[in-house]
Formats: C-alpha cells, sequence, structure tokens
C-alpha cells in the first residue's frame, strides 16, 4: 500500500510541475495576442486606403493590365497557405491546412494546376511528411511577423503572376489564412487576391456606393498599377500574417487554459487517490496492531490458565 501512495504523490508532482507550465504558456499567450490584435487595428486603416485607390484606378481607366485582367482560360493558380512555427495551439493549423487542401482540390477539379506556397514550419512538415510538392516555404516570423516579412513572401508571388504561364507564371493568386473574430473565434479562409475583382474589393473597402474622385494618371495608368498594386499584395499578405498571429495566440491561450484546467482536475483526482491509499494504510496499521494486542492477550490468558 505504501507503494501506491508513493506513485500517486509522484504522479501529483509531475502534473503539478506541467500545471505551471502550461499556466505561463497561457499567459505568455494572452499578452501576445493583445499586442497581435493592435497591430490588425492598426493596419486596417493603410490597407483600407490603398485598397481605395487600387479601386479608383481600376474603375477610372480602360486600362488591360495583368493584374487586374482575368485570363480567359486560367491553367495555372498559387496557393499561399499562412500556418505557424510552433504547435500547442489546438486545431489551428489543421483547419488551416484543410481549408488550403479543401482550395487546392477544387482548383485543380476547375482544371488548373496548382503551385503551392507555405508560411510556417507547421504547415511546410504537414507536407513535406506527405511528399507533395512546396514551391517556395517562409518560417521563423509567424509569431511577430513585421511588414518586411509580408514583402518577402510577396515578392515571389507577384514575379510568379506578371509570368505567362508558359514561363512557369500563374494566373491567379489564393491565399489561405486564418481570420481573428474574437478571442473565443478563430476561422481558416481563402481569398483570392489577384486578378482583382474591383466589385469585390470596392465592396471590402466600404467603397461599393461611393463615387470615386477622377484621376489623371502621369506617366500612364498601367505605371500607376504596376506601383500601387504590389503594394496591395503586400498589405493583403501583411494583414494575413497579422490576422494569423492574432488568431494562433488565441488559440494556444485557449489550449493552454483547457490543459491547465485538465491539469488542475487530474491533481484533485489524484490527490483524492492518494488521501484514499494513506486511509487504508493506516487502516490496514491499525488492524494489525489491535491484532496483535489481541493475540498477545489471548496467549497471556493461556498461560495464567
Amino acid at each position: 500500500m505504501g507503494a501506491q501512495l508513493r506513485v500517486y504523490k509522484r504522479r501529483i508532482r509531475s502534473v503539478t510541475a506541467t500545471k505551471k507550465i502550461t499556466k505561463a504558456m497561457e499567459m505568455i499567450a494572452a499578452s501576445r495576442v493583445v499586442k497581435a490584435q493592435r497591430k490588425v487595428a492598426a493596419s486596417t486603416p493603410y490597407a483600407r486606403e490603398l485598397t481605395r485607390a487600387v479601386t479608383a484606378v481600376g474603375t477610372g481607366s480602360n486600362t488591360k493590365h495583368p493584374l487586374t485582367t482575368e485570363a480567359e482560360n486560367p491553367a495555372r493558380a498559387a496557393v499561399l497557405l499562412i500556418s505557424s512555427d510552433r504547435g500547442l495551439a489546438g486545431a489551428f493549423n489543421s483547419n488551416a491546412i484543410r481549408a488550403a487542401e479543401q482550395l487546392t482540390e477544387r482548383l485543380e477539379r476547375e482544371g488548373r494546376q496548382v503551385d503551392t506556397y507555405i508560411v510556417g514550419r507547421r504547415g511546410l512538415a504537414h507536407y513535406n511528411f506527405r511528399e507533395r510538392k512546396v514551391v517556395e516555404s517562409f518560417a521563423g516570423f509567424t509569431d511577430e511577423p513585421s511588414y518586411a516579412d509580408a514583402k518577402q513572401v510577396a515578392a515571389p508571388l507577384i514575379e510568379a503572376i506578371e509570368k505567362d504561364t508558359a514561363d512557369g507564371g500563374v494566373d491567379e493568386l489564393h491565399i489561405v489564412y486564418t481570420e481573428f473574430i474574437s478571442m473565443m473565434t478563430q476561422t481558416a479562409v481563402d481569398s483570392r487576391l489577384l486578378p482583382l475583382s474591383l466589385e469585390d474589393v470596392a465592396e471590402e473597402s466600404g467603397a461599393k456606393d461611393e463615387i470615386l474622385p477622377l484621376y489623371d494618371f502621369e506617366p500612364s495608368a498601367e505605371d500607376v498599377l504596376d506601383a500601387l498594386l504590389p503594394r496591395y499584395v503586400e498589405s493583403r499578405i501583411y494583414n494575413a500574417l497579422l490576422q494569423s498571429a492574432a488568431s494562433k495566440h488565441a488559440a494556444t491561450r485557449r489550449a493552454m487554459k483547457s490543459a491547465t484546467d485538465n491539469a488542475g482536475e487530474l491533481i484533485n483526482t489524484l490527490s483524492r487517490l492518494a488521501n484514499a491509499a494513506r486511509q487504508a494504510e493506516i487502516t490496514q496499521e491499525i488492524s494489525e496492531i489491535v491484532g496483535g494486542a489481541s493475540a498477545l492477550a489471548d496467549a497471556n490468558a493461556g498461560s495464567d490458565n
């Protein structure tokens, strides 16, 4: 019985140490998600105004720019999957990966060849384990992405969309990321970045019913689009990185809180079992003492007779 009590105590110490770790990780994630939310809020006005400018140029000119004109028969598409470098975030990565796989299957059914780009080690590990081709991957900044990281990710994608498909380019650019809705809700979503659908862009920016100003373009509308659209892609990717970072921290906080609560319940259960084992051990010792005393009394009574 003493051995069983020692086992319970050892398990209680182990679970208590784990609970301290998960509690600390929960507090760290809670502080990081607040910072990530602030960055998302700070990036929104810039993205909105940039989107408004792109919409104005696209609707105010008749230029057939490759970044705003859809191919008649698109044959190739690029999919950017944003995952995280670390785990311990519940279903955060698996939901994003599942959304990317569903998008890839849909594009392939429509006759497009898909080139996959991945941000985050978790997504890359998933694709490498299944021996799926990845054109390019990026890692090391998913917890706290910067605009420079977004430019790094956007550069090969913009280069690919500017090339002809015969030269290895793509006709469409899609992005899959986790949208931060609230501390309790994060949803994996997919969105087509390029070619731009001007109606959808205007609706997103709140300018659908707005009368846009008339512009004179110098040197030309095409040159303005050449300058604006890469910035638009970078801002959208940056916002997606921030959304994913906030979602990941929220998912980690929720997962660690659940782990901490489960550890507390397990400690209570083990404590009750340890108390029961201790009580059983004490009862057995008392029974042995009483039995020994009774046997000694019987022996003494027999010797007196």
